[in-house]
């Protein structure tokens, strides 16, 4: 029953990639059942950029199924609402009317909240499930009150009449409007400081689930956040774009920062989703501010590497995720510091892992690459801007961008070094086997999605351009120019990259020692010998570098940041203090979100409920009292 339903998820994701490169290529269509829902009927339609996103979701999902096969095993349990949370993240690109998305979106949420709460016996799920759950009814409520307000002004429910009527609005009211749906729709995306529920939401659902939340929910949240921005309100003044992308640099720099002394394997994972979504922001920050300053051309490319970069996440951040699966599935363990040595156990998964990490650090010839170059070029082009004070906010950005880039790098060092190479450090990771044959084939799916996003931006670049071409506004090309088969040219001739031509030279630098070394007639024999141990015979994984110690230097240059409370508790040998029996030294990082923001909130909220307390006294008569003033009141507003 279980390998039905999610073979059944892998054939709705993929008519979900059809019809949304039918969109992508200028199909479009609508239908429209009145009857079916209230308030407008059910309505979906198809466009350009609702064709984008619906192949994204049907392109995570089919690798994502498949490797649920194998990984799920005859376990029928969330398989339901598995399907449903495909069925509704297809649905919500295509939601042409407020309460059809309201219920797509819903309906999302529903179930990646039960597939959140799959070990629902652990207190770690149930705390996630909860944030997850209050996090994202607070951002809908924003969403209902900014469509709301939308719908009242402008007299519809339908989206295709906002984008009519709301140009015509009054300035405050577009600025409300947007503010509400920006809060609601990047408290999905993750975006600082409304990230608290993703780093526990992830870890806790099943890895094939994980993959589908990173690579794609969050997404439609950056989706709302396009639609909103410069479709249903038509663009608006440059505080809006500046918004954005300031709220990407922070984004990307604290996700990276987070991540980097994380030793649980898939909240790592999790904090490099905030970090790509806020390398997302940048891109659309950048296209929105150039497009309010009526530079078409760079508006287009700033929302192309946002495009761009959207899909190349949800190729190496579902990769990860399933490759960080297999690693669970296989020990039972998420933390790093009791892994290592799977290299040799598990061959195909540290091999797939190796090429998300070299993707989502930016290293060519892989997908990542480009589209960070895409979002240096589109900041770096901010002199067309005569106006300083955003220069400076672009300034930020290409500064918070190259910091991420650096920081990643370094993370997934750690990542890949700690937990496949060296010894094993626990009985888990020795007795680890390699993943089945359904699980290995859903992360080969994305390693190819990976190197092809990579080496073909010639061909996915045209396509991303007819999609943006629509929100860039007045002066962006309908066709723009960008290169021949083998380069791409950007802004005439101010940059050009030829991904194909950087594999070649980086092909020939690693054959060329190879080449040489036979010319010279190298022996070819093999020679065996123990790793040097400092002179100890006997090698053991407490030799080994750990997590700890490589995040313990950044702890210490970012100390302002993390504000580590340092632990040290030793116990000395009875009959003499010189010998030491045993160490115990941590050093935990604390959320400043979490200090200087929602615990005061809760607190807050925990008083005034206390205050309000004597209120519920348990008296009929008090009780029916209540009721009378309430009655009382609506008579006197009516």
């Amino acid at each position: 029953m279980a390998r039905l339903g999610y073979a059944l998820a892998a054939v709705l994701g993929l008519a979900a990639v059809g019809g949304g490169a039918a969109g992508m290529l200028g199909r479009e269509w609508t239908l429209a059942v009145p009857w079916l829902v209230p308030l407008g009927g059910l309505e979906l339609a198809l466009d350009p950029l609702g064709g984008f996103f619906l192949a994204l979701v049907g392109a995570a999902a089919v690798p994502a199924s498949i490797y649920a096969i194998g990984a799920a095993g005859g376990a029928a349990r969330g398989v339901g609402a598995y399907l449903v949370f495909v069925a509704a993240m297809c649905a919500v690109p295509l939601a042409a009317n407020v309460m059809t998305f309201a219920l797509a979106w819903e309906l999302m949420s529903l179930a990646s909240y039960f597939l959140v709460l799959h070990e629902r016996e652990r207190p770690e799920s149930v705390q996630a499930a909860w944030a997850y759950a209050v996090m994202t009814h607070v951002g809908l409520a924003c969403l209902l009150g900014g469509m709301l307000l939308l719908s009242a002004w402008t007299g519809s429910v339908r989206f295709a009449d906002w984008r009519a009527g709301a140009p015509l609005l009054a300035a405050g009211a577009r600025d409300l409007a947007f503010a509400l749906l920006a809060l609601g729709f990047a408290g999905k995306a993750g975006v600082i400081p409304l990230h608290i529920w993703l780093p526990l939401a992830h870890p806790a659902a099943p890895s094939h689930v994980s993959a589908l939340m990173s690579g794609v929910m969050i997404k439609l949240g950056v989706y709302g956040l396009m639609r909103a921005g410069v479709d249903w309100l038509g663009g608006g003044p440059a505080w809006w774009g500046t918004a954005l992308l300031l709220a990407g640099v922070v984004s990307a720099v604290v996700g990276v920062l987070y991540a980097l002394v994380e030793h649980d394997l898939k909240r790592l994972l999790a904090f490099h989703s905030i970090e790509n979504v806020g390398i997302i922001l940048m891109g659309l920050g950048a296209g929105m501010l150039y497009r309010q300053a009526g530079l078409g051309g760079l508006a287009l490319l700033g929302l192309v590497a946002a495009l761009y970069h959207t899909a190349n996440h949800a190729a190496f951040k579902g990769l990860l995720f399933l490759a960080a699966g297999a690693v669970v599935h296989a020990t039972g363990t998420r933390d790093v510091e009791r892994l290592g040595g799977l290299i040799k156990r598990m061959p195909w998964t540290a091999a797939c892992f190796l090429v998300g990490a070299a993707a989502i650090s930016a290293l060519p010839p892989l997908n990542g690459f480009v589209s960070e170059w895409l979002t240096f070029v589109a900041l770096l082009q901010n002199t067309q801007i005569a106006a300083p004070p955003l220069n400076l906010v672009f300034a930020l950005g290409i500064a918070g961008l190259a910091l991420t880039s650096g920081l990643a790098m370094a993370c997934f060092v750690k990542a890949f070094g700690i937990t496949f190479l060296a010894l094993p450090r626990s009985d888990a990771a020795a007795g680890a086997r390699e993943a089945g044959p359904a699980m290995r084939a859903g992360m080969a799916l994305l390693v190819a999605a990976c190197v092809a996003l990579g080496l073909g931006p010639t061909v996915v670049l045209p396509r991303l351009a007819a999609v943006a071409a629509p929100l860039a506004g007045a002066g962006a090309p309908a066709r723009p120019a960008l290169g021949d088969w083998l380069t791409v040219q950007l802004s005439g001739d101010f940059a050009s990259l030829s991904p194909l031509a950087i594999a070649a030279a980086l092909t020939l630098g690693l054959a060329a020692p190879l080449v040489a070394l036979r010319l010279a007639g190298a022996s070819r024999r093999r020679r065996l010998y123990e790793t040097w141990g400092c002179g100890r015979m006997l090698q053991t994984a407490r030799m080994e570098y750990t997590a700890t110690a490589f995040a313990n230097p950044f702890k210490r240059v970012f100390d302002f940041f993390y504000r580590p409370a340092k632990r040290l508790d030793i116990e000395f040998h009875p009959e003499s203090r010189l010998f030491v029996e045993r160490i115990e030294y941590a050093n935990p990082t604390r959320s400043i979100f979490e200090d200087w923001l929602y615990r005061p909130v809760l607190a807050g909220l925990h008083a005034a409920a206390r205050s309000v307390r004597p209120i519920q006294s348990g008296s009929a008569n008090l009780y029916l009292a209540y009721i009378l003033v309430a009655l009382i009141v609506l008579l006197v507003f009516a």
